[in-house]
């Protein structure tokens, strides 16, 4: 289990905080040396992460920097934007560029769901990453995925040549009815697909406990933290060859390296002391949004949804009312010219299509209007 550890590029540290390509480059160089140091190798970026940015950070502070034989690397290719055959070429040959890898450890369709899976048989991505393979630019080729099993068992049934299947697997969403993570699973292991993992601390909802949750595990572990917990619990599961952690500081790649030296499966009494804690998470967060940022990008009046979710899940812990402090973060971050305000939403249902967590982000943005703008 000990090098299951795989180094998640989507939120790497910033110097504005305002401005995700404003990536924190000496601190991401100082990270990477240290994982690498400690001895883990697996580095996961997108196409799209950082607005564009994060694969060509990679490159900065990891491609040019290191040996290519002492890591690997991984990344995707973005089913959403693809429109023509020829995207895809363009765009794997942009990746090999920004990167300056030479070649690809492991490619990935990005983000297969029931709406992006009609362009990958319809453009034929599939043969597209296997002949990559056939080429010797990719070494393994696998698709991440955000729908149902019943979907997941049909494309492995049509797709033999599929090595891995990456998929969002904590233990918040593992009998969760919008991810399924455990169905998910179930059917990587029935056709024998060595399982990448993805959110496996969902987003950070599972580094910062309520309360009553964190003292819990504290009295079990007390050298274990709360993303220690969650991480050991997907790297236990059979068939998982890798943990994929979004790493935003270097003190969270010393936590995250430091208890995967030595981390063991999880007992019988740790996993019920885990089912207690998703009962308090259930009570205490109102919208299980991750803050991957898919939602934002094609949003028509520019609705920063995961900075309002995260502000009133906040404001519903507190018990809200009108001199709840997140009313006033609110009114500042809306009244922002480059933010639409909740009640702008104009239900266009973009954001729920790509949303990987299946959130009625319509029926939210009301509920958010409500509770912000009417008090």
């Amino acid at each position: 289990m000990d090098r299951k550890l795989g180094f998640g590029c989507m939120r790497l540290p910033l110097t504005d905080p305002k401005d995700v390509k404003n990536i924190d480059l000496p601190q991401v160089e100082r990270m990477v040396d240290t994982f690498l140091e400690r001895g883990f190798t697996y580095f996961d970026t997108a196409y799209m992460y950082h607005d564009y940015e994060s694969e060509r950070a990679m490159r900065k502070a990891l491609v040019e920097r290191h040996d290519r034989a002492g890591y690997t690397l991984a990344t995707k290719l973005p089913l959403t934007h693809l429109k023509e055959e020829g995207d895809m070429e363009r765009i794997f040959c942009e990746q090999l560029e920004k990167t300056g890898a030479g070649y690809f450890d492991y490619y990935l369709l990005h983000n297969v769901n029931k709406t992006t899976a009609q362009t990958a048989d319809r453009l034929d991505a599939w043969k597209f990453i296997r002949e990559k393979k056939q080429a010797g630019l990719v070494k393994h080729i696998g698709f991440s995925f955000h729908e149902m099993p019943e979907m997941l068992d049909d494309i492995l049934a049509r797709h033999p040549e599929i090595e891995f299947v990456q998929i969002q697997l904590n233990y918040l969403d593992w009998e969760a009815d919008n991810v399924r993570s455990r169905a998910n699973y179930q059917v990587c292991r029935k056709y024998n697909k060595p399982v990448v993992v993805m959110e496996p601390v969902k987003g950070g909802t599972l580094a910062r406990l309520p309360g009553e949750g964190e003292k819990l595990l504290h009295s079990m572990h007390p050298d274990w933290s709360p993303a220690g917990w969650a991480v050991r619990f997907a790297a236990s599961l059979p068939g998982v060859f890798m943990v994929l952690s979004g790493m935003s500081s270097l003190d969270q790649v010393l936590d995250n390296t430091d208890y995967m030296q030595d981390a063991g499966p999880l007992g019988g009494g740790e996993k019920e002391a885990l089912r207690k804690v998703v009962d308090m998470i259930h009570h205490a967060i109102a919208i299980d949004c991750t803050s991957c940022h898919y939602c934002t990008e094609g949003c028509p009046v520019s609705i920063p949804i995961p900075a309002y979710f995260q502000l009133y899940n906040a404001y519903k812990q507190v018990g809200g009312g009108w001199v709840a402090p997140q009313i006033g973060q609110y009114e500042k971050l809306s009244a922002q010219e480059e933010y639409g305000k909740a009640s702008a939403c104009l239900k266009c249902g973009k954001c729920e299509n790509i949303c990987p967590q299946h959130l009625k982000i319509r029926a939210y943005m009301e509920q958010v209007a409500k509770a912000f703008e009417e008090n």
